[in-house]
This record gives C-alpha cells, structure tokens and sequence, in this order.
C-alpha cells in the first residue's frame, strides 16, 4: 500500500541519505533508525510531503502520492517530534483544532475522552503552556484515537513519556497494524512490538 522508491534527499550540499527503498502492505510498520543528524526526520517528513525529495517517489495505494495528495493526507496521520501545540490553548482545544484542520472535526467530548485515555483527565482543561514535556506529548499522540488514518508517520512518540504512557502508545500501535493499518516510526529506544522491520540510514 505504501510504496518508497529509491528516494534522495540532501540538506544543503550534504546527502542526508540515497536511494531508500521499501514496500509496507496492510498490517505492518516500520522503524528507521540510525545516529542524530543522518536524515530520519526528513525521511518521515518526506513520505507525508512536507520535504522534497531530490529523487525517488512515493506511492499509496499504487498511484503515485502527487497524483492526489488530498487524498492520502486524509488517509495519513504525521506526528513530529516537537510536540507542535498551541500555547494558549487547552489541551482540548488543541486537539479539536487539529482535527478539524485535518477535516475531521470532533466535540468537545470525544476530545476529552482521548485526553482521558492518555492519563490527562486533570490536565485537559488547562492552557497547554503549562504542560510538561510529558503531557504534551501525550496532547499530540491523542491525536492517534480520534483522527481516522491508513498511515501513522510517527516521529520520537515515544520522547518525554512515562512507562505508563509508553505502554498505552504501544498498545495503540499494535491495535492500529492489528487492523490493517500501517506505520513508520522513529525511534532511540527498542519499539515492543512484534512483526516490524527496520531501516537503518
């Protein structure tokens, strides 16, 4: 479903990498690896078209992504590493902001259920200026349980969070392959989850 073919990028006159290429079907994910400063984000920020590429393409669903891009961001979900909230916002307002941006919007409660999930039941009220590193970390990945997509591109989910967090995310990753979905994530830590790959740059 989801297609990468011999893609390039570089930063400036530097390749950050050459030539990846890899196929994901329905119910798979895939973790990229490698040092800081080797191009992992840029790779993720690429398959979701927020970086040129200066070769290769990307395919979804066989056709290449230019063909509609439209379309496949409506079926695909991308996370960044910094957790991109608004300040002065709630918890809850941000995360109904994002997905009606995205076009899906959601009411107030749906919102505040997602927020309960990630242990932000006490929190959901409050400007996210006050959030730890943790909570809004949390605010960003309860993205993951009201906003409908194919594709997850995940960058660092796991930065800032407590064990009990890890292990709720970890359980929406191995729900969401469990479904036919599929992901591509970065990570420093070892990913508990069976039946992924790596790619290493």
């Amino acid at each position: 479903m989801l297609s990468v073919n011999e893609l390039t990028c570089s930063r400036g006159e530097r390749a950050l990498f050459r030539d990846v290429s890899f196929d994901l079907k329905p119910g798979t994910w895939l973790q990229v690896g490698g040092p800081n400063g080797v191009g992992k984000t840029t790779l993720l920020r690429t398959l979701v078209g927020l970086c040129a590429a200066d070769a290769g393409s990307v395919f979804w669903r066989g056709e290449p992504v230019a063909t509609d891009v439209a379309a496949y961001r409506r079926e695909s979900i991308y996370l960044g590493h910094p957790a991109a909230l608004k300040d002065d916002l709630t918890a809850v307002e941000n995360l109904r902001m994002a997905n009606a941006l995205d076009g899906f919007p959601i009411p107030v409660a749906t919102a505040t259920t997602a927020l309960r999930r990630m242990g932000l039941q006490a929190r959901s009220g409050l400007p996210a200026r006050v959030l730890s590193a943790g909570q809004r970390r949390r605010t960003l990945l309860a993205r993951l349980l009201v906003r409908p997509a194919k594709l997850w591109v995940l960058d660092e989910p796991f930065a800032a969070l407590d064990g009990d967090a890890a292990l709720e995310v970890t359980e929406l990753l191995r729900a969401h392959v469990a479904g036919g979905g599929i992901a591509v994530l970065t990570s420093h830590q070892p990913v508990p989850l069976v039946g992924g790959s790596v790619l290493a740059l």
